[in-house]
């Protein structure tokens, strides 16, 4: 459904521990790394860019807006989650259950050292 999502940093040293410790515990394949930030994903597939804004302004987070990471089993919603507040993250929603988005719905919420909000969700009541 999308190519790809960019994310602004202000302080890559700052955020990189977070990101690395995030993209493992949700299994994402590094695409590279350079100087000012790092990209997960595949090269044809779905990725995710980290590192200063293109147009050389501070990079800022957007109100309403957030990006939902799919996790392979509610086990690595948890681990996300705990990766994530343990690096530098803040919590925006403990993981758990939200069934009123449908039954099976499990996810956590967390915001990056700049403020982006993200999320990881499992759909399935496996794992």
């Amino acid at each position: 459904m999308f190519s790809h999502i960019t994310l602004g940093t202000n302080d890559w040293p700052r955020a990189r521990p977070f990101w690395q410790a995030v993209a493992a515990a949700l299994d994402l394949p590094v695409l590279f790394e350079h100087e000012e930030g790092m990209a997960w994903g595949e090269m044809t597939g779905p990725k995710i860019f980290i590192g200063p804004a293109y147009d050389g302004q501070p990079a800022s987070c957007g109100n309403g807006t957030h990006v939902a990471f799919l996790a392979g089993s509610r086990a690595a919603v948890d681990a996300f989650h705990a990766a994530a507040i343990a690096h530098g993250g803040t919590d925006e929603g403990a993981p758990g259950l939200r069934p009123h988005y449908h039954a099976d719905y499990y996810g956590a919420y967390v915001r990056d050292p700049d403020g982006n909000k993200l999320q990881a969700v499992c759909h399935s009541s496996k794992g």
